[in-house]
């Protein structure tokens, strides 16, 4: 095991050690308990956006702490779900009268932790509603969850539910909207390697060098099935076949590609799956009219990719568009 650290047990308060100095301007990092929240929160009026995860998926969450995203993330240990008192800290710290959404992936863990510190937040007069997102095609259950995996789409949800309540709308409006962008939503992923937790010091699974793994999760679980190491055409297919079927999209749909990936994998292998995808979707009559390409949920060094398919309508797309000012997106004034 190669990697730049100083001592595994120190790697996620040392990494936020890091992201709090990289950007005092944006967030502003607590350890006891750990939670990264806005510069300015809580902002009076408007709706908090909590979310939160293991470490080892950056830059999920914390990168997306920021003016027209999330207002606060809880980083768990690495692959491991943040605890209650995270969570409710994080909640207190972004209630600005108006409510706070807890935007969840669906891994069990993560679910039953946010849930109790809802049900703690709201004896404390705290209103709290959650979007739990559940988009991965792969499998139906994995080691991690009961039915499916919240995957890509998250972060979808934490950029255009952010622009939502930076605009004002009311609570009920904004979960509504995650819930719209998660149910029109649909991702799916692959491995071509696996990769190594540091405290365990040893890859998550075996994978040999002409093999990958179809269907993977974000924590190294299984996928579909494991096949020989295809050509990039072939593997933009395998992907975005079940995704398109899923939902199923339609021809003349108006559609957001984003190509992740896994920590591993160049960009410029990125662009061309997104090559590949694009193809794909005109073939489907799909108009590709937003993207986002590159490294935003990640495995560690994990080499690989998912894809991930958003139906687009004209509300959604204004508030893709809306500013954004985090450490991982950011664009408008």
């Amino acid at each position: 095991m190669k990697k730049l650290l100083n001592t595994p047990e120190g790697l996620v308060d040392d990494a936020l050690r890091g992201f709090a100095a990289a950007h005092p301007d944006l967030v502003t990092v607590h350890f006891e308990p750990r939670h990264i929240v806005r510069a300015d929160a809580p902002v009076r009026g408007k709706v908090g956006l909590v979310s939160g995860g293991g470490s080892g998926h950056e830059p999920l969450h914390g990168g997306f702490v920021g003016r027209g995203m999330l207002d606060a993330a809880c980083p768990g240990a690495i692959f491991t779900s943040p605890t209650p008192d995270q969570i409710l800290a994080a909640t207190r710290a972004v209630d600005g009268g108006a409510g706070v959404l807890q935007i969840v992936k669906n891994y069990t863990g993560d679910v039953l932790n946010f849930e109790m510190a809802a049900e703690l937040a709201g004896a404390e007069g705290i209103e709290v509603a959650a979007v739990i997102t559940d988009d991965d095609v792969a499998v139906q259950d994995s080691l991690y969850t009961a039915g499916r995996r919240g995957v890509g789409v998250t972060v979808l949800v934490e950029k255009i539910c952010g622009a939502a309540a930076e605009g004002g709308r009311a609570l009920d409006e904004v979960a509504a909207i995650g819930r719209r962008v998660n149910g029109q939503g649909r991702s799916m992923g692959l491995a071509l390697t696996p990769c190594v937790v540091p405290q365990a010091g040893r890859p998550t699974f075996e994978l040999a060098d002409d093999e990958m793994e179809i269907g993977i999760g974000i924590h190294g679980e299984p996928g579909r099935r494991r096949a020989k190491l295809g050509t990039a055409a072939e593997i933009a297919e395998l992907l975005a076949t079940p995704i398109l079927d899923d939902l199923p999209f339609r021809a003349g749909d108006e559609v957001l590609a984003f190509v992740n990936g896994m920590g591993g994998t160049p960009l410029i292998e990125l662009y061309v799956i997104y090559h590949e995808l694009a193809r794909i979707c005109a073939g489907r009559g799909l108009r590709i009219v937003r993207n986002l390409i590159g490294p935003y949920i990640t495995a560690l060094e994990m080499a690989g990719c998912s894809i991930t398919l958003l139906r687009l309508d004209d509300e959604l797309i204004r508030l893709w568009d809306a500013p954004v000012e985090t450490a991982a997106l950011r664009w408008g004034s």
